[in-house]
């Protein structure tokens, strides 16, 4: 889509003309409401020309009777109004919500910034100001024409004075749109902001205080909440201006209207009936003007939450219907993978070629900054190549759905993330209906199944949010049972022994060997060489460029530095010593995450 073109169909007007059906009776039930809130204005007419001139009860009685009916029945219809919007908001979150969640996450694989849970936030917005009354003013609207026509209908003059009034208050109501419009744009930026410095805040607490940073990002935070605050205000303030100026204006026309009706009245060109009914249809008609004005600031946030809502999802397609293919072996084939990220000058990766069979083991290592871990997210697809293909058994990771090669990959992120849930059901993946041997078997193999027994419910045991109930080892372990779980093809292990103690590694090298041995093909990014003590090959990066390729020991002993004896203080556990690579293979100005 070129930059400035429109989708033909966004999403939410797809679901909303779905609904059309529900729209057309809410509006029929409207202009049933608006028909019967005649029903004042002609009852007073009646008893004012009829009942008080004749004096006759059972004329009164009749009159109310029929009065008590229709207002039943208008009430009736309001709530049924009512529930018909309620259950269009209700089917859009239902129908969008799904795809809104996909969206939030998306974004967070391509840290587009300040996205957050927006999408999320929006539908919710959009949902309630459907559900609400903010759609009545506009389904009334088209009545303001109606009632003065009867007002006309009564008097010229009568009909002459109340459209003028409409015209005074509809615009107001453009004034209160064009003083409110930038202070909301304004206010929802800052709040938006605001918003990711306190998720930052949240997520990276222990270092805000250990560090003192606690002040700083208290004011950097405070101050977005303040512009989000006066923004606001200066939103609120015209807002709540104008509509005090409409109901002003609103009660002084309702009183001129009853004096222009009772001079008209003086001088016998109309009933004191029709004078006391046109004052209240008059204000009957005023009233869907009133209400849009004053729930002005609630249609502009609906707006605006829909845009950005469109523009959320319009930005992440729904995932295509795939061809269910074959489970695949656990061949990985990388073919010429260039990876070029928005706003950086130099590929990350390019001109990576490499196979792994299935059974067998690659090794990825090189300096900080080589493009190791940015590697490992290519290879399970979190990534997608700028150039090139990664296969799996022939077919590219967009070919399968994300839950279908899900299943095919065991992966191991540097940065461990758990879920709030039970060991068993992030061991599981959160899987619907989950086998419960291979959790225990996945538990194991990585050797994390005696700490889950000792937990206070075991595999049952809550984690808490992110795991924190649990160490950084434990969480590691219980991470590599996650992707055990389900024997997948394709194992991508990014630092797997950053937090393991000497028994965790044997439980981690046992891991990999017997996925190895039943034909699975692993790829493992370390600095530590106990992690490759299964591997079969290495590859070497430097500035995200393959350096070499080959059996590890042959590559191992071209890049390996020559150890020299540290002093007994500074010795290191066995199996800890770090892989180091000699200057040519260290290119100077490398740094930043791998």
């Amino acid at each position: 889509m070129q930059q400035g073109q429109k989708p033909v169909s966004s999403e939410i007007a797809t679901v909303l003309k779905a609904s059309r059906g529900v729209f057309a009776s809410a509006w029929v039930f409207s202009a049933l409401v608006n028909l019967l809130m005649l029903t004042g204005p002609l009852f007073m007419l009646q008893v004012y020309d009829r009942v008080l001139t004749s004096r006759s009860v059972p004329t009164l009685v009749v009159l109310f009777l029929i009065v008590v009916v229709l207002y039943a029945y208008y009430g009736f219809l309001e709530w049924l109004r009512a529930r018909l919007l309620v259950r269009v908001g209700r089917r859009l979150d239902e129908e969008l919500r799904g795809r809104a969640f996909d969206t939030i996450v998306a974004h967070s694989l391509r840290q587009t910034p300040q996205f957050g849970t927006q999408p999320v936030s929006d539908l919710g917005l959009v949902r309630q100001y459907l559900s609400g009354q903010g759609p009545f003013a506009f389904l009334d609207m088209p009545w303001v024409i109606v009632y003065l026509i009867v007002i006309f209908m009564m008097h010229w003059l009568l009909g002459a004075a109340s459209a003028f009034a409409a015209l005074v208050i509809f615009g107001v109501a453009l004034l209160t749109e064009r003083a409110s419009r930038q202070p909301m744009a304004e206010a929802a930026v800052a709040s938006a902001k605001a918003a990711v410095v306190g998720e930052e805040a949240r997520r990276n607490a222990e270092a805000l205080e250990a560090l003192g940073m606690r002040p700083a990002m208290r004011a950097r935070w405070a101050a977005l909440q303040q512009r989000a605050l006066d923004q606001q205000t200066i939103a609120s303030d015209a807002s709540g201006g104008y509509g005090a100026v409409t109901r002003v204006v609103r009660l002084l026309v309702q009183s001129g209207i009853l004096a222009l009706g009772a001079y008209l009245a003086i001088l016998k060109q109309i009933s004191p009936g029709a004078m006391i009914a046109g004052s209240i249809i008059m204000s009957r008609a005023l009233a869907p003007v009133e209400q849009a004005v004053g729930n002005w600031q609630q249609f502009v946030a609906f707006r605006r939450a829909r845009e950005r809502l469109e523009k959320a999802l319009a930005s992440v397609p729904p995932e295509a219907e795939r061809m269910a293919l074959p489970p695949p072996a656990g061949r990985l084939d990388v073919e010429n993978l260039i990876l070029q990220l928005p706003g950086m000058e130099k590929p990350v990766l390019q001109g990576l070629t490499f196979r792994v069979e299935p059974g067998r083991g690659l090794g990825v290592i090189g300096p900080t900054g080589a493009g190791k871990s940015t590697l490992a997210r290519v290879l399970v697809g979190l990534l997608p190549p700028s150039r090139g293909q990664v296969r799996l058994d022939g077919a590219t990771l967009d070919q399968r759905s994300s839950e279908e090669r899900g299943r095919a990959i065991g992966y191991l992120p540097q940065d461990v993330q758990l879920f709030d849930g039970t060991v068993a059901q992030n061991i599981s993946r959160f899987d619907p209906d989950p086998d419960a041997e291979k959790i225990v078997a996945a538990a194991k193999l990585a050797n994390v199944h005696e700490l889950v027994m000792r937990l206070p419910q075991g595999y049952d045991t809550g984690l808490g949010e992110l795991g924190a109930k649990l160490s950084a080892g434990q969480r590691q372990r219980v991470a590599l049972a996650r992707a055990l779980y389900g024997d997948p093809v394709l194992f991508v292990l990014d630092e797997p022994n950053s937090n393991l103690d000497a028994e965790g590694e044997q439980a981690l090298d046992r891991a990999i060997r017997a996925s190895l041995a039943r034909g699975a093909c692993a790829v493992v990014v370390a600095h530590r060489p106990s992690a490759l003590a299964a591997i079969q090959d290495i590859l070497v990066l430097a500035e995200g460029k393959p350096v070499a390729f080959g059996p590890k020991e042959d590559i191992l002993k071209k890049v390996l530095a020559p150890r020299q004896t540290p002093p007994p203080q500074a010795q290191r556990p066995p199996g800890a010593t770090p892989i180091t690579l000699p200057p040519k293979l260290n290119p100077p100005g490398t740094g930043g995450n791998a």
